[in-house]
């Protein structure tokens, strides 16, 4: 990927750019799915985090999980949900947004001072579509997705994973070496200036052999 490319990434909605990646190490939760699920999902998030040269921990010594994925069937659920709204302070009025834009999934991010990420929450609402998918790899693009603060229109052209015929589903050698180069200690874990994707491509480049 060239500059550009990682650029748009990591472009939000109103134009500006920003990068964060996890500070502290990654401590998932999944609400509302059966065992053999969970054990698929916590494996997806432990492969990206490996990938990433993050680490995990049992608990967050100030949030105790720090990673809460739910998996539930109507956005009216997560209302009853206790103790989610003092999480999310604007729940009920993001709640409605979603019921009425018939949405079926949302992340949310908390951030550390120096900009790094806190805390994630993942609400998956498990409509005709996303109950469609199966589960490892829904587990997969939700780890991925989960690992950086992506653009919100980041993988609208091509999505983080793919398939080959008769094979798995994979996560594409693109997105791997971002997420790869994203947690390489010299660089900061939150950048604003765009010149921080020129910054990451120059790792693609280098870590990716010539043809």
């Amino acid at each position: 990927m060239d500059a550009a490319e990682v650029e748009r990434l990591f472009t939000r909605a109103d134009g500006g750019y920003l990068f964060a990646r996890w500070g502290r190490p990654i401590v998932p939760i999944v609400f509302g799915v059966e065992d053999a699920t969970l054990s698929t999902v916590k494996g997806a998030i432990e492969a990206v985090v490996t990938l990433a040269g993050h680490k995990m921990a049992e608990t967050d010594p100030e949030l105790g999980a720090n990673l809460m994925l739910f998996f539930f069937r109507d956005w009216d659920e997560l209302r009853h949900v206790p103790g989610l709204e003092r999480m999310l302070p604007d729940l009920p009025a993001l709640l409605d947004r979603l019921e009425a834009g018939g949405a079926n999934q949302y992340r949310a991010f908390r951030f550390d001072p120096n900009g790094a990420i806190r805390a994630s929450f993942v609400f998956l609402r498990m409509d005709a579509a996303l109950s469609a998918v199966p589960a490892e790899t829904l587990a997969l693009s939700q780890a991925v997705q989960a690992i950086l603060l992506w653009g919100e229109t980041a993988f609208d052209v091509h999505p983080p994973l793919a398939r080959a015929e008769g094979a798995p589903v994979f996560l594409r050698p693109e997105i791997a070496g971002v997420i790869r180069a994203a947690y390489d200690p010299v660089l900061p874990a939150q950048a604003r200036d765009s010149s921080h994707a020129l910054r990451l491509a120059a790792r693609l480049a280098v870590a990716t052999p010539p043809n």
